[in-house]
């Protein structure tokens, strides 16, 4: 089983990682602001899908390629490291842009395809995952359970966000201040990534 201190680092990288704007999340808020939270809430199942199939994928990959190359699981760790400073200051630069012209609604599989595909899984699998998640059965079922009681209800907050949006009811709230707090508590993170691995 993991220690504490793995599973607090855990959860706290996943919440931040999951939380920032991204492709599934913006099909997320997109949903809710076209279709409502009740019609959307489902699709959470297809990025919770997404997300697991796409982990697990590169987890057992990284894991089995780690004994030819034993460098690797440090090169992707500061890869991963770098990228998230960089989404900090490209998030601090941009604003969050909803593609509300688009009119088609979002469904399943355009959401897990999305999921499938986020850039995140790579980053999860490499980093913020436990090494020991893909080693061991066991652990691999507690990450993945406590990655998904994190994982629906932030899935179900940017659907919410999105409805909130389409209905005007948070009008005080700005997305460009949003997104550059978020940005400076990803490059916090970052910090505290590069600290747990070089230290």
């Amino acid at each position: 089983m993991l220690a504490t201190s793995t599973i607090t680092l855990f959860v706290l990288g996943t919440v931040l990682v999951l939380i920032m704007p991204g492709p599934t999340n913006t099909l997320l808020a997109a949903a809710g602001l076209r279709q409502g939270v009740r019609r959307s809430i489902r699709l959470s199942a297809a990025e919770l899908a997404g997300y697991l199939v796409s982990i697990s994928l590169w987890g057992y990959l990284l894991a089995h390629a780690a004994h030819v190359v034993s460098g690797l699981p440090t090169f992707v760790r500061t890869a991963s490291i770098l990228y998230i400073a960089w989404l900090a200051v490209r998030m601090w630069r941009e604003a969050i842009a909803l593609p509300e012209s688009a009119q088609a609604a979002v469904g399943m599989r355009t959401l897990f395809v999305a999921t499938l595909l986020n850039p995140k899984a790579l980053l999860f699998a490499g980093t913020i995952f436990p090494a020991a998640a893909f080693a061991a059965w066991p652990v691999y079922l507690q990450t993945i359970a406590l990655f998904g009681a994190l994982l629906v209800p932030i899935g179900i907050v940017w659907i919410a966000f999105g409805a909130a949006l389409g209905s005007g009811r948070v009008t005080w709230l700005k997305p460009g201040h949003m997104q550059r707090g978020a940005s400076v508590v990803l490059g916090m993170f970052s910090l505290l990534l590069a600290w747990s691995t070089f230290h």
